[in-house]
């Protein structure tokens, strides 16, 4: 971005005086023999120099060198069988050295090593019906959350996937676009939906902090030695947080803000764009 855009900068975009910029074209994926790409995901971790695009059915890596503009694909798997299968979401874990990848494609859920290209697991029928959206938990490796046209948020241990961990069934209309973890307090879900409506929930019975303070799976282990012990270990109960309904169409897209982690943005398909905090009550119960 030219440098009078960059954060930390006064000036208004909409300051008459100030002369148009351009963005610096500062890399180039070449993906005109792949299809259609459905979606670009940054390597989480590292120097910024590796990405993940799904065009159709092909997952490719693109290392991106800095001494030239054009992307160089280092490795690629498709999808085989039948019909025509397209990748629909993607999203790279930010745990295991940052080596796994999870991707949508019709009603199915994937698991992919960025190392061989190689499948390690695979959820068929992991929602009635198309997955929109997924995302890792930031917190607990193994957890990845799912959303789809069937009106459901799923939540899924990769170790074991059977059947999801949790289900969520709040919105009421069939398609839930955007599934969002808050990057430092994962108890907190965002879910965008055809309903207009976002919804944040409290997971906090699968979240890192089940207690209300943070432990890992030892301590779980540990706490069921304890089970004599007061009531107050007890995992607190999932809930809704809030429902906001400032949106008139169905919103596309929720996010929380990299800076600030109690505030989050919706986009609706008729370009409206919402910005909310976590009810204060909220905060400072998960603080304190």
């Amino acid at each position: 971005m030219p440098k009078e855009l960059e954060s930390g900068s006064h000036e208004s975009p909409d300051d008459s005086s100030s002369t148009a910029q351009t963005l610096e074209l500062l890399c180039h994926l070449d993906n005109t023999a792949h299809g259609n790409m459905a979606c670009v995901v940054w390597e989480p971790m590292g120097d910024g120099k590796k990405i993940i695009s799904l065009a159709d059915n092909h997952i490719l890596l693109w290392d991106l060198q800095e001494s030239s503009s054009q992307a160089v694909l280092a490795s690629s798997a498709s999808l085989e069988g039948k019909g025509q299968l397209k990748f629909t979401s993607g999203r790279w874990s930010p745990h295991h050295n940052c080596t796994q990848v999870a991707t949508a494609n019709d009603t199915t859920l994937r698991g992919w090593d960025t190392r061989s290209m190689s499948q390690i697991y695979c959820i068929e029928n992991a929602h009635g019906q198309l997955v929109r959206d997924l995302d890792f938990n930031p917190n607990k490796q193994y957890y990845l959350a799912s959303c789809g046209d069937d009106c459901k948020v799923k939540f899924w241990d990769t170790r074991n996937v059977t059947e999801p961990v949790k289900t969520l069934e709040e919105h009421s209309h069939c398609r839930v676009w955007n599934v969002r973890y808050n990057h430092s307090h994962d108890q907190l879900v965002l879910t965008g939906s055809s309903d207009s409506r976002v919804i944040l929930s409290n997971m906090v019975s699968i979240s890192s902090e089940p207690f209300g303070h943070l432990v890992d799976d030892d301590d779980i282990s540990d706490q069921e030695d304890h089970r004599s012990e007061e009531k107050s270990k007890e995992p607190l109960q999932d809930n809704v947080i809030a429902t906001y309904e400032e949106h008139e169409d169905s919103v596309y897209a929720v996010d929380w803000s990299s800076a600030d982690p109690w505030l989050f943005a919706s986009l609706s398909y008729d370009g409206r764009l919402v910005i909310n905090r976590v009810p204060r009550a909220l905060k400072y119960h998960i603080l304190l």
